[in-house]
């Protein structure tokens, strides 16, 4: 079996500098509703019988770009972490501390997040278990954040990763054989 992980295309979204709790957060529901711009993708295509998307629409608009109008099976278990502002605070401050604050909240099963690292990790697991069920060549659309966690867990189950990437570009992909 062949599944080749794809990061959404680049959204067309421009982030602020600074932000207030609330501006950082309603700044993460208004990325996750913006489109994705035009680009070239460089995907290895090969005979994929599914084609999996998150519900975010940047993954399936991304896989209209891929893929043109096939049918695909849009699931929340690919979706992105979600990302929030880590305490409420008046003041502005610098849009890398929101990002990072929030991914620490969330490594440490921090409530204030939506979703902590355990259950991450247990919607992961869930989509690499129905891969394996299914066992069909396949393509996967889904977010920076969250492929890192998915390819940790394919890996545990024996598949082999075609390479090891530290930062996921929008477009960036792996192939995970078994």
């Amino acid at each position: 079996m062949k599944v080749i992980i794809i990061r959404h295309g680049k959204v067309d979204y421009d982030w602020k500098r600074k932000y207030s709790s609330g501006e950082f957060d309603k700044a993460c529901i208004q990325y996750d509703k913006s489109p994705i711009m035009q680009m070239s993708y460089y995907i290895p295509l090969f005979n994929v019988k599914q084609i999996y998307v998150s519900k975010l629409s940047r993954s399936r608009d991304t896989a209209m770009e891929i893929f043109g109008s096939r049918e695909f099976i849009c699931t929340e278990l690919l979706n992105e972490v979600p990302l929030g502002s880590s305490f409420n605070c008046r003041i502005e401050l610098p849009l890398w501390f929101w990002n990072v604050t929030g991914r620490i909240q969330w490594l440490f099963n921090i409530s204030r997040q939506g979703e902590s690292q355990k259950e991450t990790i247990a919607r992961a697991r869930k989509f690499v278990e129905l891969l394996n069920t299914e066992e069909y060549d396949s393509a996967v659309v889904t977010h920076g954040f969250y492929m890192h966690i998915l390819v940790k867990e394919m890996q545990k189950v024996g598949f082999r990763i075609s390479k090891s990437v530290r930062n996921y570009k929008n477009g960036d992909y792996v192939v995970a054989e078994k």
